[in-house]
């Protein structure tokens, strides 16, 4: 078979729903446009837009955008030119480090230039052929590639159930058996907060465990940086563990609205490890300066400006608090990750983009849909994001436009013409 002909004929699981629903452009590769915030464009159409990670508000904040414009202009995209090992490196570079690991409680950072390809290089460094790997079966796509690699060097993995305490006991058994024979250890990978569901991974639980087995604790934060804990520590500094976090992960794709991330670490030799020896950084382009000047910034200003946090919490609880009275099911989320749960309906995925359409053309309201194998079979989500630039008033227009949404999907007006119009 040609492999090209085998694309064309199947364009993977998000990829033949899209195809299926004609969505491209619509509800996949959507085109927002306009400032960066809760008010955008959508296809020429104002929307209230529950669509971006920009928990904090950060992204328009004149402080990040003159911080950005001026290290642009001074530096260029282009410096520091070469990766780090061989011509990449700062001063800067290495102070945003430091800066970064004490945010989250740890001794010293590497920073990565993308969050994504970053933890799945983390992964793949750290264990070697004799380790074995146990992961939370709703872990995020980019860990679950980074468990691809490992098993690709012939490493061996344990699924356990979702924040499943008795299921993960279960598997660190099975795990420090196969790892006692192999000669190697264990690493146990989950996440801070969800992405998804919103549900907060029982780190405390799990750090329980390491007074009876033997493994290292990799958690990635990526939703929980900024937003989680006393002051944006994250859930590790929610739940008081972040000394019991071996590596802790997080990008800037969300409460810094910025491009990279980093892995810390309490062991400074750890870090040093991994600098010289994760491919896709080691043989990588530094992250510009720009970035890393906008990056400390943003850094500052989660720091020096609790409000912002208190601000995203004010519009999270009435939003989350709003749809729960009006008998919509959230799940369980504890973050501000807020999913609305369309089970049960009869014309399934097609109602549901429908329901969306409505939402987005007639009321202004503009949220995702998510579906398999972003989350498990069978279930899609409508998810929004509340965000510190929210308002109250946005909040109350979008309960009252799903109030509506209700009524009609009551009535049965979605399923009245399931066939999705291009």
């Amino acid at each position: 078979m040609d492999i090209f002909e085998k694309l064309r004929n199947n364009w993977g699981p998000i990829g033949a729903s899209a195809k299926a629903l004609n969505s491209h452009h619509y509800f996949s590769f959507p085109k927002l446009e306009g400032e960066i915030g809760p008010h955008m464009k959508f296809r020429g159409m104002n929307v209230l837009n529950w669509s971006l990670n920009n928990y904090l508000g950060l992204a328009n904040h004149p402080e990040v955008r003159k911080a950005d414009a001026e290290a642009s202009a001074k530096w260029g995209l282009a410096y520091p030119m070469g990766a780090r090992m061989m011509s990449g490196n700062s001063d800067l570079h290495e102070l945003f480090e430091k800066e970064l690991a004490e945010f989250v409680g740890k001794k010293d950072a590497f920073l990565l230039n993308y969050g994504y390809q970053g933890v799945m290089s983390v992964i793949e460094c750290v264990c070697d052929h004799r380790d074995v790997i146990v992961y939370d079966a709703e872990a995020h796509a980019c860990l679950i590639d980074g468990i691809r690699l490992h098993k690709a060097k012939m490493g061996q993995y344990y699924k356990y159930n979702h924040n499943d305490m008795a299921s993960l006991e279960k598997n660190l058994i099975r795990a420090a058996k196969l790892a006692e024979e192999k000669g190697g250890g264990i690493l146990v990978i989950t996440e801070g907060v969800f992405g998804m569901s919103g549900k907060v991974g029982s780190l405390d639980k799990i750090v329980e465990l390491k007074k009876k087995y033997n493994f290292r604790l990799l958690v990635d934060d990526a939703h929980g940086f900024g937003t989680m804990g006393e002051n944006g520590g994250g859930v590790g500094e929610m739940f008081g563990v972040s000394k019991d976090i071996d590596l802790y992960f997080s990008t800037f794709a969300k409460s810094m609205a910025a491009i990279g991330g980093f892995v810390a670490a309490d062991d400074p030799d750890i870090i040093m490890f991994l600098k010289y020896n994760m491919r896709s950084q080691t043989y990588a382009k530094a992250l510009p300066m720009p970035y890393v000047e906008g990056g400390r910034k943003r850094l500052e200003l989660i720091k020096a400006h609790p409000e912002l946090r208190t601000q995203l919490w004010e519009i999270v609880h009435a939003l989350q608090n709003g749809l729960r009275s009006r008998g919509f099911n959230i799940g369980d989320t504890e973050s501000p990750v807020t999913p609305v749960f369309m089970q049960g309906l009869e014309g399934g995925l097609p109602e549901v983009t429908n329901m969306v359409r409505d939402l987005r053309e007639n009321m202004g309201i503009f949220c995702s849909i998510v579906v398999y194998p972003v989350i498990p079979k069978g279930q899609i989500i409508l998810r929004l994001i509340p965000t510190a630039s929210h308002t109250l008033e946005d909040v109350e227009k979008t309960l009252n436009a799903f109030d509506t949404m209700r009524e009609k999907l009551d009535a049965g007006v979605y399923r009245a013409n399931l066939a999705v119009p291009a």
